[in-house]
């Protein structure tokens, strides 16, 4: 069984709902959701929200956040899934953020450096991945940032 497969398993059986936040995994968490029959029973948006503009006026993520932290940051990570939980009103919020590369952005932090929070309405987890590949580096960096949501996605459900 698939990641995605136990994540909309357990989402079904708990009763619950999910909304996605994607920056640098641009919506492949919410399509491998959608490619699981059944999934509408329990997939309520994904939200892919690459711009720093979209994660605040969209998610409510603080300019104050993106300042100090920027848009890779645990903090923004957070923020993101607690603005997608009061967008969509879903029970349960998968949030991704990160450097998918080849290059890094204007703040120097490294090709691969991902944050992903899953939240429901009453806590958060925030996680840190380090990706290092060598060969096809920004698809396998989102590819392996949509398995580390998913898989962070069905621990979280899982306690």
């Amino acid at each position: 069984m698939t990641l995605a497969e136990q994540a909309v398993k357990k989402l079904k059986a708990q009763h619950k709902t999910l909304v996605t936040a994607e920056s640098c995994t641009g919506g492949w968490i919410a399509k491998r959701i959608t490619d699981i029959a059944g999934a509408s029973e329990v997939f309520e948006c994904g939200i892919v929200c690459y711009s720093n503009r979209i994660k605040t006026e969209l998610l409510g993520v603080r300019k104050e956040t993106l300042t100090e932290f920027g848009a890779v940051s645990e903090q923004t990570a957070r923020e993101m899934a607690l603005g997608a939980l009061d967008v969509s009103k879903a029970d349960v919020a998968v949030a991704v953020t990160g450097i998918a590369g080849p290059d890094s952005d204007n703040t120097g932090k490294p090709v691969g450096l991902v944050y992903i929070a899953v939240a429901d309405r009453t806590r958060v987890e925030v996680h840190e991945f380090r990706n290092h590949f060598t060969d096809n580096v920004r698809d396998n960096n989102r590819r392996a940032s949509a398995d580390n949501a998913l898989a962070a996605l069905g621990r979280f459900l899982d306690t």
